[in-house]
């Protein structure tokens, strides 16, 4: 082989292993660090606040809260108008139940980046939101409870409160079955145990008043 030849082969060969090293440098790194300390494109978000929650624990927080503030609202109204010492001492033990679990589910909520109902007079809803929440009192029932006093008040607010309470079990229930999150969960299935157990206490003091 002559000398020449020999010359251009190793100039070849040169021009060959550089274009590998250049290749190399410019594409060679296809990790999740796009260079200076940035995630690549593609690279997997961190995980959420939401992450783990059912549209099913949303639904349940939105429509529980104003509920439960509604219950609160009746219950206030039986430290000035109940006639019956027990009826009295079950809304206490009501509205203390209640109002913690306002601001658990109010918490959650915020954490999770979704919308919390407004606080009203009437138990707060929010905007667009067309499903209903069982066992609502309306706006008349709420006026007749307000001007009821003594033993008349009594009735009134027992079969109010057992009907919103059974509207709260309903509730509940649909969040074991289709919620995700273990603190919602876990909190419908003590609204559940708690409430049914009050029903039967009002239903026993109704059928002696």
């Amino acid at each position: 082989m002559s000398t020449r030849r020999r010359a251009c082969r190793a100039i070849l060969a040169g021009v060959a292993l550089s274009t590998v090293v250049a290749l190399s440098a410019c594409g060679g790194d296809h990790s999740t660090d796009g260079g200076h300390g940035r995630p690549a494109v593609g690279a997997a978000p961190a995980a959420s606040a939401s992450a783990g929650v059912a549209p099913a624990d949303v639904m349940f927080a939105q429509m529980m809260i104003p509920h439960h503030r509604q219950a609160v609202r009746m219950s206030e109204l039986a430290g000035s108008r109940a006639a019956d010492p027990e009826v009295t001492r079950l809304a206490e033990r009501i509205r203390a139940a209640q109002a913690p679990e306002i601001a658990t589910l109010t918490g959650w909520l915020t954490a999770w980046g979704r919308p919390v109902p407004s606080d009203s007079p009437a138990g707060g809803h929010l905007p667009g939101m067309d499903h209903g929440m069982p066992g609502m009192m309306s706006d008349a029932d709420l006026a007749r409870l307000e001007g009821a006093t003594g033993r008349d008040f009594d009735r009134l607010f027992l079969s109010l409160m057992i009907a919103h309470h059974e509207g709260a079990i309903t509730m509940a229930r649909q969040e074991v079955a289709d919620g995700r999150h273990a603190g919602a969960r876990n909190m419908a299935q003590q609204i559940v145990a708690t409430q049914q157990g009050e029903i039967d206490t009002m239903r026993k003091i109704l059928a002696r008043l």
